[in-house]
């Protein structure tokens, strides 16, 4: 095998367990490993001081109590942020995660990561790239990570850090393109991340076949999703870990 040998899980919780905690917080991610899930797919974006944080959206209005752009902030300023106050009290006071404390916990925890490297419009994805990669490989071994992104240039120049045998790249699509293969071969992909409502069957067989894993996003209901799985899905991003685990094993008991 000339990727690293990763144990893929069935489930991966989304952003952590963010149905749960509030997003791609440490409060998310210890809570994903409580309910059992051993992998966390997080999102990966610059402060404007070249920071790297553990954030989804180009702005931070929807899941802080402050607002304005992220390509603003500071670090000082990312840190008087309460991130944890607009999903639960219970969470008030939450920090924004660095990725460097975030990497801490996940081997603290040896959990596996799904890192997307979020490009926001407007965003330099290989300023983005340089940042993180060094910091991110040195902490994490090849078995316990996937690195993925929607933007292809990013994905080139995050391979240009690490050979196939020792980085698996994954390639994020919403409506899978017609030129998918020629995507993936270009960065040496080990996986493609499908938006699993627009999958279309043939397409699931060609890339399975090809030799990719497929880690589709983001399955909230178990009972919708369950016909996919004879489709050779490797692995599900899912906000409700627990909710789809429940499912399965129920699944499995009524079968024996």
């Amino acid at each position: 095998m000339t990727h690293p040998a990763i144990t893929l899980p069935t489930l991966i919780a989304h952003r952590g367990y963010s149905a749960a905690a509030p997003e791609n917080t440490l409060a998310a991610v210890r809570a994903a490993y409580e309910a059992g899930a051993r992998w966390v797919e997080l999102d990966v974006q610059l402060l404007g001081d070249g920071t790297p944080v553990i954030w989804h959206d180009a702005d931070v209005a929807r899941c802080s109590d402050g607002r304005g752009a992220l390509n603003r902030l500071t670090w000082p300023e990312a840190q008087a942020l309460d991130v944890g106050s607009w999903f639960s009290d219970r969470f008030a006071g939450e920090k924004i995660a660095s990725l460097e404390v975030m990497l801490e916990l996940l081997n603290e925890l040896e959990m596996g990561v799904n890192l997307e490297i979020k490009v926001n419009k407007g965003r330099d994805p290989i300023e983005l790239v340089d940042r993180v990669m060094p910091e991110v490989l040195e902490a994490l071994p090849p078995e316990r990570l996937v690195i993925s992104s929607f933007d292809l240039s990013a994905l080139h120049h995050c391979r240009t850090f690490a050979s196939k045998k020792d980085l698996a790249l994954g390639v994020l699509f919403g409506s899978t393109p017609k030129a998918w293969r020629t995507q993936c071969e270009a960065v040496d992909a080990y996986s493609i991340h499908p938006h699993w409502p627009r999958l279309k069957r043939a397409q699931a067989d060609a890339m399975h076949e090809a030799g990719y894993q497929l880690l589709c996003y983001t399955a909230n209901d178990p009972s919708a999703f369950q016909s996919r799985w004879s489709w050779g899905i490797a692995s599900v991003i899912t906000d409700e870990p627990a909710i789809f685990q429940r499912f399965l094993d129920n699944q499995r008991l009524a079968k024996q």
